[in-house]
């Protein structure tokens, strides 16, 4: 009888909340069917630009999964490189082809070499290529490539926790409700609150950075103080938008619960993946993910070592979802008081 009658009590917390059980049955088919569509999306195919190729070798390539330019000045197809809408550049010098590659992403280096070979293959034997690299390089691990991806991804989730579960432990230890009986804007709250959290966030991010760089080796041409400002926006987007969703949680459970809707998603988008693999219409979820931006802008900076004017739309983008958040947590606090 007392092993029922626990079971019972059990059984009817779970129906009375609702997120648990929203957690339990649809989370993993949310996260599945993510995945489905991530994996199971289009193929991805070399984006290859040609320059004077003989007629007899570009034909080769007619048929073929890949995406042939031919430019006819060596200006225009390196600027496509440099802007991301290459992925190689082959063309002749004398009778020896060489091959330009990005450089940045391995798994795209091999694709387009195993591209090639198959193609320039006559007879038994095949056309020897010459190959350079824009960025990076033949040494160039995988690590180095998703490595700033996951330092943007580690900052934003601790922070995400961090703020979520330290922001509902003010509320319900009752911290919060006394602060809001004193003449105190709501705005100061807020701004008080992100500025203590935001000391310890930026010591995450630093550390992270360096750790990262100096420690694990990881390839790095661009500036460390770039990364650290990417690194502190993306921290502050992650402050905000835990402390907001805090609001809306009265367990630390509740804000765990939070994780497959919030962080699972910006994994998918953040460029671990290749975003070109997913379905066009999936594509333009990533616009709303700010660990994309945060992503981005670490990589382009880690391994093409771009400077501000590169990556200056991936900063203002963060401050706006910081300040949008920011904006949102005010509003949020007028369920505690109305001031």
């Amino acid at each position: 009888m007392r092993i029922r009658a626990l079971a019972i009590r059990i059984i009817r917390q779970f129906l009375r909340d609702k997120r648990t059980l929203a957690l339990l049955f649809l989370a993993p088919l949310l996260i599945l069917s993510l995945m489905k569509l991530v994996f199971a999306g289009q193929s991805v195919s070399p984006a290859i630009g040609i320059i004077d190729i003989p007629p007899s070798l570009a034909s080769k390539f007619e048929g073929t999964n890949a995406t042939i330019t031919d430019y006819k000045t060596n200006e225009s197809a390196y600027s496509a490189l440099e802007e991301g809408k290459l992925d190689a550049i082959l063309q002749f010098t004398g009778d020896t082809p060489e091959l330009l590659l990005e450089g940045s992403d391995p798994s795209i280096n091999k694709a387009v070499l195993l591209f090639l070979q198959s193609s320039l293959q006559t007879g038994n034997s095949g056309i020897a290529l010459s190959i350079h690299y824009l960025h990076g390089g033949p040494d160039m691990a995988p690590f180095d490539s998703f490595g700033p991806v996951l330092i943007g991804f580690f900052s934003f989730f601790f922070v995400f926790i961090l703020a979520g579960v330290s922001f509902l432990r003010e509320r319900t230890s009752g911290t919060l409700e006394r602060l809001l009986t004193t003449p105190i804007r709501r705005s100061e709250v807020v701004l008080g609150y992100l500025t203590g959290f935001g000391i310890f966030t930026l010591l995450q991010a630093t550390l992270i950075a360096w750790f990262s760089v100096d420690v694990l080796g990881l390839y790095m041409v661009g500036n460390i103080g770039s990364i650290l400002l990417i690194n502190l926006l993306l921290s502050l987007t992650a402050l905000t938008l835990g402390t907001l969703l805090s609001s809306f949680a009265s367990s630390e459970f509740q804000i765990i619960q939070f994780i497959p809707i919030v962080i699972v998603p910006q994994a998918f988008f953040s460029g671990l993946f290749n975003l070109d693999a997913m379905n066009p219409w999936l594509q333009k979820l990533s616009y709303i993910m700010p660990l994309k931006y945060g992503a981005d802008a670490m990589k382009g900076i880690m391994i093409r070592g771009e400077g501000w004017n590169d990556y200056q739309l991936d900063v203002y983008v963060l401050v706006g979802f910081s300040l949008v958040f920011a904006i949102l947590n005010v509003l949020a606090l007028k369920k505690h008081r109305s001031m």
